[in-house]
């Protein structure tokens, strides 16, 4: 089994999840996060003022799946997610050891 992060921008969100939907991956966790990297922090406007942030506002998507499934997570994440700009995202995977559902105590791939 594998964790897959992945970092997006927060416009392709809904391209990626109906991507991952067309695989049949229907969950996963999202979490607003910020960072720094190659691309400039955005420039924001509030009632009519520009404000430059010093970071990036990203998603990041955390995924647990089959190890023959990461392949096509994956190419489903940059297909949809590519904009062939500077600040696209990176994608992370992980080995796990163990999963447990709480509820059933199904644990590993029955538990995902």
């Amino acid at each position: 089994m594998k964790k897959i992060e992945a970092i997006i921008r927060l416009s392709r969100f809904e391209a990626i999840r109906d991507a991952l939907a067309e695989i049949d991956v229907r969950f996963f966790t999202l979490s607003e996060v910020k960072g720094f990297g190659l691309q400039r922090g955005e420039q924001l406007t509030y009632r009519g003022s520009v404000y430059d942030a010093d970071y990036i506002a990203r998603l990041q998507l955390d995924l647990l799946a089959p190890s023959d499934q990461v392949d096509a997570i994956i190419a489903a994440i940059t297909s949809a997610g590519r904009t062939g700009k500077v600040g696209d995202g990176k994608i992370s995977v992980f080995d796990i050891d163990r999963v447990v559902r709480i509820r059933t105590g199904e644990e590993n791939e029955s538990a995902i």
